[in-house]
């Protein structure tokens, strides 16, 4: 079950009042009071009983969406859009499809999702770029991910470090009566040990803080004396009565509290909360001047939106800002995190182009720019909430249900070189736009091909300390390799000059520097590219010149196997030139086998006259 949409309980809840009745009358009054297990199986019952129709199973899609069974929702989505339904259900059946890992699927639902929303946010950002996933699968991964010490068999979430103590929301006290939307316990706040080791101990409730409703998460000033923390409404003995529901309907409050040796107290109901609206999840910047948080107050874009608020010197508050579209969409935004900076937001949405149900986003908010998305691991086709990280101790905290349940997961950065190669001409200093730009690992894997912009330049990101290279090339300049020297970063300059090409051309031949195969191989080495493109770009500048390649062995192997080995390697050499658009009528192959050695030394070659033995060889048929 999912604890995630009780931090969340302005989630919008949408009534087809025409299609209720008397037979959906119990589950409707059951989801009314957000009691979604019982409702599920309310409305269960009626499919059961052939008393279904799409209003049951749109209700019953939405109970299990509330509760992100994922597949329970995506079958019952999949009936009620048997029949038209409104633009809200075609997101949420996307979504579920994509916490399914079924993105194919949701793209068709995000089309008539778009279709019938046409002016939102969230549809215009699909017709844009509808195959995002392979990009955002593709991105450089900046954060290790792994399980934590502290997660239950119940829900947990929104953890936050300070000092060494980590405080979070949990579902795991037995004490307490369970919750009819979740069926579990009521959320309490928890504060466990953070050592040096990394392991996470001493878990136990923060009774000062804590009531019998609904309470977390947290955050803390940077001195540790003042809390905000989430809870309810009715904790002020203020509610919203609902009529068909029979039922007093509480709202997320945002409350303070001081501390006073180790417990807080002084607990004030913040002048902003409102039981109209709810005001939750709320994180402190490091100089306790500004307060995030989500809410679905008045001048919302979506069904909930992260807004700040300024705390004055004298302890009063200013008037709510919302953040704009930047960061809020027509969907929900929570669970907000200001880094120790002052400037980089973290937040959770569903409404932004992600993996899944919720994503994690993070924006410079000093810097105008849109937000992004921190991609795998962090984010999956699951829900990924609540990320924190601690600077000084430089660990972060994530919260996911991609194991089935709401778990905390411990966070580390990768750390990572920014890399900035920026191709010339050798010769004069030019800067070379549009040229091609590979960065290798250590074992020689492409990593990325990129071209050079207007400026020669390509950016890439690397994992700090290990060696890279990158390859250049364009056409009229040889080719070349340039090494990344291994460091801590934060970032990095390659200067990549390439060499116009000048060739000797003479009556009878090309010279070229050997292409050299590797022992017992056929195919083209980089090195040799680099060669050939030279090659290339004289016959290109020569359109009546026939060139024939003879390969060469060394004199290993026996004479028969020698000859189909040249004849593969001059075949693949003429292949290479053809496929950089040379016309195949102008490039012939011949294998010599071991006939025409290079360096004549029998039985007693040594590697290094092997390999000069294994090349080929360019002559001039007509100019």
């Amino acid at each position: 079950m999912k604890n995630l949409y009780i931090a969340i309980s302005f989630v919008a809840m949408s009534f087809t009042l025409s299609a209720q009745n008397k037979d959906t009358k119990a589950a409707d009054k059951l989801f009314a009071r957000y009691e979604y297990v019982d409702a599920a199986k309310e409305y269960l019952r009626l499919v059961e009983n052939d008393k279904a129709d799409p209003y049951v199973y749109k209700q019953l899609a939405d109970a299990n969406y509330n509760m992100f069974n994922a597949t329970e929702a995506a079958k019952w989505y999949a009936k009620a859009t048997e029949t038209n339904q409104d633009a809200e259900t075609y997101y949420r059946y996307a979504q579920m499809l994509k916490a399914s890992g079924k993105y194919e699927e949701a793209n068709k639902q995000m089309q008539k999702f778009a279709a019938a929303a046409p002016s939102d946010q969230r549809a215009k950002a699909f017709k844009e770029n509808p195959n995002y996933i392979p990009r955002l699968l593709d991105k450089t991964k900046l954060f290790n991910v792994n399980a934590s010490d502290i997660s239950s068999d119940k829900s947990d979430f929104g953890a936050v470090l300070y000092d060494n103590s980590l405080y979070f929301a949990s579902a795991r006290n037995g004490a307490r009566k369970n919750y009819g939307w979740t069926d579990e316990p009521f959320l309490d706040i928890y504060k466990a040990d953070y050592n040096t080791d990394g392991t996470i101990t001493n878990a136990g409730v923060v009774a000062s803080l804590n009531s019998k409703w609904h309470d977390g998460p947290v955050t803390i000033s940077a001195d540790g004396n003042t809390a905000y923390f989430s809870s309810e409404s009715f904790k002020e003995k203020q509610s919203e009565k609902d009529k068909k529901a029979n039922a007093k309907i509480s709202q997320v409050y945002l409350f303070k509290a001081t501390k006073s040796g180790d417990t807080w107290g002084e607990l004030t109901a913040l002048p902003f909360n409102d039981k109209s609206y709810s005001t939750g999840n709320a994180s402190l910047s490091r100089d306790g001047k500004t307060l995030y948080f989500a809410s679905n107050r008045p001048g919302s874009i979506g069904a909930s939106d992260i807004w700040k608020v300024a705390i004055n010197a004298d302890g009063t508050y200013g008037e709510p800002q919302n953040l704009g579209n930047k960061v809020n969409t027509e969907g929900n935004e929570n669970f907000p995190f200001i880094a120790d900076d002052n400037k980089t937001l973290y937040f959770a949405s569903s409404g932004k182009q992600g993996l899944g149900g919720y994503d994690v986003y993070q924006i410079d908010l000093s810097s105008g720019s849109d937000a992004s998305n921190l991609g795998a691991p962090v984010n999956t086709e699951k829900d990924d909430f609540a990320f924190s990280f601690n600077g000084t101790k430089n660990v972060g905290f994530l919260s996911s249900n991609r194991g089935g349940n709401d778990d905390i997961l411990v966070v580390s950065p990768i750390c990572g070189v920014d890399v900035t190669v920026v191709v010339t001409n050798a010769k004069t200093g030019a800067i070379l736009s549009n040229a091609s730009v590979a960065i290798l690992d250590d074992k020689k894997n492409v990593i990325a091909t990129e071209m050079s912009n207007a400026s020669g330049e390509v950016k890439y990101r690397v994992e700090c300390n290990k060696p890279y290279v990158v390859q250049a090339s364009k056409d009229g300049f040889e080719g070349n390799t340039f090494a990344i020297t291994p460091s801590k970063g934060p970032s990095a300059k390659v200067d990549a000059a390439l060499q116009p090409i000048d060739v000797i051309v003479t009556e009878t031949e090309i010279v070229l520097k050997p292409i050299y195969f590797e022992y017992d191989k056929s195919n083209i080495t980089q090195e040799g590219a680099f060669e050939l493109d030279k090659l290339v770009q004289v016959m290109k500048n020569n359109d009546k010149m026939v060139i024939l390649a003879k390969s060469h062995t060394d004199n290993r192997g026996t004479d028969k196997y020698n000859e189909r080995l040249s004849d593969r390697r001059a075949k693949s050499t003429a292949q290479y030139i053809i496929s950089k658009g040379i016309a195949a009528s102008r490039i012939s192959a011949k294998g010599m086998g071991e006939l025409e050695p290079k360096v004549d030394c029998g039985k007693d070659c040594t590697e290094e006259q092997h390999a000069q033995n294994r090349r080929s060889e360019f002559l001039i048929v007509t100019k």
